[in-house]
């Protein structure tokens, strides 16, 4: 019962996961002044220093390891600014975003889901209750931001703001590159014949040539949804690359063919980076690396949005989420979120919570997994032992494994169920 009434009241649901960020941030100051163990990610100290190159009117790029768009550093100015209070603002950001992604992922929910706000809070929890999505943000990552731009991105397409919804995929993919993988499930999706599962009966349907289905694909909706996407993608570089110039376009996306970040790497692709890292790394592996974004576009971007979009928008950038997350050359903690924001469209009616036997055994697996891999890196990076094989490899790939099985499930539900969203069926 008293869970029941807690679900009942939107006001005590954000109230809680506001405070709940809000204890995490006290509780890391406390932590950073008293542990030689600091709570701050260390992504934190170069996004500030990043931030403080610019109010000294420089690059943020003379910072090492920046490797994000200068859009980032101005967003968290105040920072430089003196006073803990104004060095924490971008963490407060951070965490803001992290609840403005849950009220509208509770929105949606309710108007594209046809959920009650009782069920809808509650799926909506998994994102705003969540100790993980609250602790990375309140340490200094900036998926926050990102899941408000993603969600909100989720709901243009669904409302069927085509251009709002163009501008939010380029504003994102400039922000951060993986998003772009969602264009191919929405240009799928939008289809005049099919939507969100729902298919008008074929003997309704006239008789279409192969030049008449090609034309047809080309829709208003879809060219309104390219353009806006390319030309706000286009400006927002331009304007960057007039400011920073070459170091922009290297530091924000050529940097990311070819890195080879091994610390904090969940990847079965660590051990060969860490060996590339090295004085006198082989040619050939850092040729085996640079072909890990074959089975992960081929799925992420091409596959799963063929095979699943038509059925469920959401559920379908679930399962490129997690298949881009699982199958990239560099994963880390932080990059789960990106996946987790979709979890309260998918999860109602999943196998994995009618199921329970299917649903504990995932999730027991998935936090195997992190666990293994945590308990051998805690040894490599604070202990000082070489763990890299056969511990950390292994783990690396029972972790892998795992997040494949998971995978699995999550195409095969998305494919044989039937979830479309009210306001879709109602169109048809």
């Amino acid at each position: 019962m008293a869970s029941s009434s807690f679900f009942r009241s939107p006001t005590l649901v954000f109230t809680t996961a506001t405070l709940l960020r809000a204890g995490f941030l006290l509780y890391g100051l406390w932590q950073d002044a008293n542990s030689p163990m600091k709570y701050t990610d260390i992504d934190y100290f170069v996004f500030t220093d990043a931030a403080r190159f610019i109010s000294r009117g420089l690059s943020p790029y003379a910072r090492d390891t920046y490797r994000y768009t200068p859009l980032l550093a101005w967003m968290i100015y105040p920072t430089t600014w003196p006073g803990i209070f104004w060095f924490s603002s971008g963490k407060v950001l951070f965490a803001v975003g992290d609840v403005v992604a849950g009220w509208m992922m509770y929105r949606i929910l309710i108007q594209y889901r046809g959920m009650g706000k009782e069920r809808a809070l509650k799926f909506a929890s998994i994102w705003l209750l969540n100790p993980m999505v609250a602790t990375i943000s309140t340490r200094g990552s900036s998926e926050g931001l990102l899941g408000v731009f993603v969600t909100a991105l989720l709901w243009a397409v669904l409302a069927k703001r085509i251009v709002l919804a163009g501008a939010l995929l380029g504003f994102a993919v400039h922000f951060k590159i993986y998003p772009f993988i969602y264009a191919a499930s929405i240009v799928w999706w939008l289809d005049e014949w099919t939507i969100g599962g729902s298919k008008i009966p074929v003997q309704n349907k006239p008789q279409q040539s192969l030049m008449d289905k090609a034309l047809a694909f080309i829709n208003a909706q879809r060219i309104m949804l390219a353009v806006a996407s390319m030309v706000t993608f286009a400006i927002l570089n331009a304007v960057m690359y007039q400011m920073y110039g070459w170091p922009f376009l290297e530091h924000s996306y050529l940097y990311h063919l070819s890195r080879i970040d091994h610390r904090h790497n969940f990847s079965p692709y660590n051990t060969l980076l860490y060996l590339n890292s090295s004085p006198g790394g082989s040619q050939s592996t850092f040729e085996l690396e640079r072909l890990a974004f074959v089975p992960q576009l081929l799925l992420s971007a091409f596959m799963i949005p063929l095979a699943l979009a038509k059925k469920d928008l959401p559920s379908t950038m679930l399962a490129q989420t997690f298949a881009f997350v699982a199958f990239n050359k560099v994963c880390t903690s932080q990059y789960f979120l990106w996946y987790m924001m979709f979890l309260p469209y998918y999860l109602p009616g999943s196998i994995l919570l009618q199921s329970r036997r299917i649903g504990l055994a995932a999730l027991a697996l998935w936090v195997a997994g992190q666990a293994a891999w945590l308990q051998q890196g805690f040894q490599l990076e604070f202990n000082g032992h070489s763990t890299f094989v056969p511990g950390l490899w292994l783990s690396s790939i029972m972790f892998f494994l795992v997040n494949v099985g998971i995978l699995g499930v999550i195409i095969y539900d998305t494919r044989t169920r039937v979830t479309g969203t009210i306001a879709e069926k109602k169109k048809l």
